[in-house]
């Protein structure tokens, strides 16, 4: 994964983190244009992780392939099931679970960036 793809998709979940972070504060609950943000997010980590297999399958380099197909297959998954609790949590805490999501989703960004690189395997 390169660097510049991992700060887009780092950029936009500091996005939703700041949006369901005042919807939180705000005691709102996910609203659409929210779900759409990170939908659009999604659609790029499915994409980031169809790029990675590929790249993975093709590279003659050292990677820990167990590791890295796992941070792959859990980026994939992880803001589909936080936006899912977050909108079915009727509580003013339902986008902090979208908040802790999309965090989640920065830190193994840029693990999948380390590993990729060979840092910290």
């Amino acid at each position: 994964m390169s660097e510049s793809v991992a700060y887009v998709l780092i950029a936009l979940s500091l996005v939703i983190m700041a949006w369901a972070g005042w919807l939180t504060i705000r005691n709102r609950r996910i609203n659409d244009a929210l779900f759409y943000v990170a939908a659009a997010l999604e659609i790029a980590l499915v994409a980031v992780a169809v790029g990675g297999f590929i790249a993975l399958a093709v590279t003659e380099r050292s990677v820990d392939t167990v590791t890295f197909v796992g941070y792959l297959l859990t980026i994939v998954l992880i803001m589909p099931i936080g936006i899912a609790w977050g909108a079915s949590d009727k509580s003013r805490w339902g986008p902090g679970v979208v908040v802790i999501a999309a965090f989640v989703v920065i830190v193994l960004t840029w693990r999948l960036v380390q590993i990729w690189q060979g840092i910290g395997v």
